[in-house]
């Protein structure tokens, strides 16, 4: 159980890290709280009182106050992120003491154990813009999604991103492969099949293979094929959670872990070759991805049918235009060389990933 008390966060807490400072002479309470910090991957400063040490009541990021040291650290000076921390349920003067001593929450063992494991791992990891998230499927099989959504993941690396490249497609053949590092060293999807509530930000990150200045989150060659939806959520929560720009490859069907991750995207890419037969299936796909992504746009790939253009296909779907895709070797026959997409920083795969990324960080207020 949390309560809170509203304050303002302290000056330049946002993205800031370190660990809470922990004030408390009760022995079993702070095994409590450093088994907490801990889980939540934390090095936390202990006390029995407000330290002496000048600015250090004042710097940390989180202040975690047991109910017992309430009365010593009354008179230290006001701030923000201080948790009044207890057991007892039923005492109502917790919250007395709350207010006298500044607290913006008050925290109640073990119902609020969750709730505090979160708070500490924001502290830790430092909590700032989230990563621009962008979900990349083909209107029909052979679209060029997988090709795209590589390329737009080393475009925003190369310039200087952090980015994340998520492989949500099991019977896609690996993003890897296609990046040209199927014996990388690092985790795939089946390690996280049993996440549950947070996973680690920067564990998550350390863990994965680097392949051309990004990490890649994808398939390894076993029978494992799906993963569960409170697991997909887990992951790229904790992905979204480090910022600068993650890049998902999706499945054309809809199911329930698929579903999870498109929930976490800012904006969807519809790849859609120019001609009737992928325009009217890609119409499908929309359909079902409109009904959990808000903002889906048309990347429109040529050659072009008779009758249409970039901008006619957008029509029919009744969808805005992010484009047109340029043809470029390693879009038409991907996983030919080991050089990735996007990689020739002047060829035209490249120059619309740039122009996509320049337009989608203006929309977001991240540039």
């Amino acid at each position: 159980m949390a309560g809170t008390v509203t304050h303002d966060s302290p000056p330049g807490a946002a993205g800031r890290q370190g660990g809470p400072l922990i004030v408390t002479e009760d022995a079993e309470l702070l095994d409590d709280l450093l088994r907490l910090c801990a889980a939540a991957g934390a090095t936390p400063e202990v006390h029995h009182g407000v330290p002496e040490r000048r600015g250090s009541w004042e710097a940390a990021p989180l202040v975690l106050v047991g109910d017992d040291a309430a009365r010593r650290v009354r008179g230290a000076a006001r701030r923000g992120g201080v948790v009044l921390v207890c057991r007892d349920q039923d005492d109502s003067g917790v919250w007395r003491r709350a207010v006298e001593i500044g607290a913006d929450h008050v925290l109640v063992l073990p119902d609020g154990e969750q709730w505090l494991v979160d708070r500490i791992a924001d502290v830790a990891e430092g909590v700032g813009r989230p990563a621009l998230t962008v979900g990349v499927i083909g209107g029909r099989g052979g679209a060029g999604a997988s090709t795209l959504a590589c390329a737009l993941a080393v475009t925003s690396a190369r310039e200087g991103l952090r980015t994340l490249l998520v492989d949500a497609d099991p019977l896609g053949g690996g993003l890897d492969v296609l990046l040209g590092g199927e014996t990388a060293e690092g985790l795939r999807w089946p390690a996280f099949a049993a996440s549950r509530g947070r996973v680690g930000g920067g564990a998550l990150e350390e863990s994965l293979p680097q392949l051309h200045s990004l990490r890649v989150l994808s398939w390894d060659r076993g029978d494992c094929v799906a993963v569960p939806p409170q697991a997909v959520r887990a992951v790229l929560a904790a992905a979204r959670r480090r910022g600068g720009a993650v890049v998902v490859d999706l499945p054309r069907r809809i199911d329930e872990g698929v579903a999870e991750a498109l929930a976490q995207l800012d904006l969807g890419l519809l790849v859609v070759p120019a001609e009737l037969r992928a325009v009217a299936a890609a119409a499908r796909v929309a359909s079902a991805v409109g009904m959990v992504l808000r903002d889906v746009r048309v990347a429109v790939r040529g050659p072009y049918a008779p009758g249409l253009d970039d901008r006619e296909v957008a029509r029919l779907l009744g969808l805005p235009l992010a484009g047109e895709v340029p043809v470029e070797s390693g879009l038409r026959r991907p996983g030919e060389g080991r050089t990735p997409p996007g990689a020739a920083a002047r060829g035209p795969l490249a120059r619309f990933c740039t122009a996509f990324w320049e337009r989608a960080l203006i929309e977001a207020g991240a540039a």
